[in-house]
């Protein structure tokens, strides 16, 4: 299978993906939601794997853009507003997306991670996908306790130096506080720290529950219970879109996410 996603990164015209056979008439158009240290990056991923699905992801957008030397006006003036500690608007952020209206017809599908963010969002997605004649599957929100969110996000370790990231437990370094990679030194984030995780996760849940609400209005909404393994909580997510593992595509990403550890 060979996903490109080049065109998410740049914008303008694309080339598209070429999944193999996917385990359904057509591809698979999804939405991601869920708290920091729910566990959807790793979730984002194993979808990817196993439905032959682009993993659109706004953060990885804004981190590639950051090395581009022309990136677009949309996404130029959005890196200048983060940069001043501003808000990126719902209208630059439909903008950028919508420069990149090819990824969203592409013929594997894709997983919207990081956008929509605000109801208004949503409501300027659902008129871009309608002019490109598709609309989204399914709004898949990860759900996990506060305290097992505080436990995973506090035992975050990050290298000062290549920014790799370990959990205390789950995926420990091989040596005590030095990273695999460039034996830098492993830190805690100040805002991986008990409570303002958890100030973090009040605002989440404010600003997100109206969109919640939007997707369960429109009978989209999946809620997806985020404890257990990367692969249990996979498992969940393939049984909400009603896809078994019988397909070879859907056999070896579950064997893949069998593989994989626990992630925050």
């Amino acid at each position: 299978m060979r996903i490109d996603r080049t065109a998410w990164f740049k914008g303008g015209g694309f080339l598209q993906c070429e999944p193999e056979e996917t385990p359904r008439s057509g591809p698979y158009r999804l939405i991601l939601l869920g708290p920091p240290g729910v566990g959807k990056g790793t979730q984002a991923q194993m979808l990817s794997d196993a439905l032959g699905a682009c993993h659109l992801s706004t953060g990885d957008l804004f981190r590639a853009a950051m090395c581009q030397t022309e990136p677009s006006p949309a996404l130029r003036s959005a890196l200048n507003a983060m940069r001043r500690g501003e808000l990126v608007s719902d209208d630059l952020v439909v903008t950028m997306v919508r420069e990149r209206a090819g990824c969203l017809r592409c013929r594997g599908g894709f997983l919207l991670d990081g956008f929509p963010r605000t109801v208004a969002q949503a409501e300027a997605l659902d008129a871009v996908l309608a002019d490109l004649g598709v609309a989204i599957d399914a709004a898949m929100s990860y759900e996990l306790p506060l305290d097992e969110i505080v436990d995973r996000m506090g035992g975050r370790r990050t290298c000062s130096d290549c920014k790799a990231v370990y959990h205390a437990t789950a995926n420990p370094p091989r040596v005590p506080d030095i990273c695999d990679r460039c034996q830098g030194r492993l830190f805690q984030r100040e805002d991986d720290r008990p409570e303002p995780v958890r100030v973090r996760m009040q605002a989440y849940e404010e600003s997100t529950k109206p969109l919640v609400e939007y997707y369960e209005r429109e009978g989209k909404l999946q809620t997806i219970p985020a404890t257990g393994t990367p692969a249990e909580v996979l498992g969940r997510s393939l049984h909400a879109l009603g896809v078994g593992r019988t397909t070879g595509r859907i056999r070896n990403g579950y064997r893949s996410a069998v593989g994989q550890g626990v992630t925050g």
